[in-house]
């Protein structure tokens, strides 16, 4: 993996490596382009990985999976760019060592700013996932930015793809989620 690597934070390493990881067993969801495939890993940065680290979004709602490709694709433009077509994954996933960020309080203690936590703003939690990769953890439950549910952020490096089951895929209509019927 390319990107600059920065040095770790020794005293977030401290305090994260006196978080013991939890194994997760459940379903999550995760969204992406159609014609690619479910395991295949973020590209660039995002609010969990830098540039060098290869991380698979999901999350524990449908529609947290959704909002999060949704805000992406609608950011800076002035027409949703209806003609991308995008897949819904429902997954059943086990992880064995994950970090738990239950909520913003817990964030926070880490140093994320709530006030900033929807914001493109990805520098602390950012090395927040180095850290807990460094560490060995496989990945990060954490409160989305988006919807009101958390997201499971694994870590490929050490996440094994083979405990991931695909229990369903089905086509998103964006013009049917952005316009839900009342």
């Amino acid at each position: 993996m390319g990107g600059i690597r920065r040095a770790l934070d020794l005293q977030l390493l401290d305090i994260l490596g006196e978080i013991e990881g939890r194994p997760f067993e459940g379903k999550a969801w995760r969204v992406v382009r159609e014609g690619r495939s479910v395991i295949d890993g973020s590209r660039g940065a995002g609010r969990w990985n830098p540039s060098h680290l290869s991380v698979l979004y999901t999350a524990k709602e449908a529609d947290g999976a959704i909002a999060e490709i949704f805000f992406h694709l609608n950011r800076g433009q002035s027409i949703f760019p209806s003609r991308m077509r995008h897949v819904l994954y429902e997954l059943n996933i086990k992880t064995k060592n994950t970090l738990h960020l239950p909520d913003m309080k817990k964030l926070a203690s880490l140093g994320v700013k709530e006030e900033h936590y929807q914001e493109l703003l990805y520098i602390r939690t950012q090395e927040i996932a180095e850290a807990a990769d460094f560490l060995g953890f496989d990945g990060i439950i954490a409160p989305s930015a988006r919807y009101q549910c958390d997201n499971l952020i694994l870590f490929l490096d050490q996440f094994n793809v083979e405990d991931i089951e695909v229990i369903s895929e089905k086509s998103i209509d964006w013009s049917v989620w952005r316009n839900p019927k009342k």
